[in-house]
């Protein structure tokens, strides 16, 4: 699934600042998301489906993605 297409609207958090480093999302077709380096718009982007979406928010708001 190309998830970099003109009719794809990536948005950032709005707890994101213009002068970090952020990542953006997007929701896709079937219940996919993808996510993208907000710095490089054009570079790869991982997409989820639903499943694997729901698993990986999980996972980041319990903290196991922290050194």
């Amino acid at each position: 699934m190309n998830a970099n297409t003109p009719k794809t609207l990536w948005f950032k958090s709005s707890y994101s600042s213009s002068d970090r480093d952020c990542v953006e999302v997007a929701f896709l077709e079937q219940g996919a998301v993808g996510v993208r380096d907000s710095k490089n718009p054009t570079g790869p982007a991982l997409v989820f489906d639903s499943r694997g979406w729901d698993t990986f928010t999980t996972n980041v708001v319990r903290g196991r993605f922290c050194e």
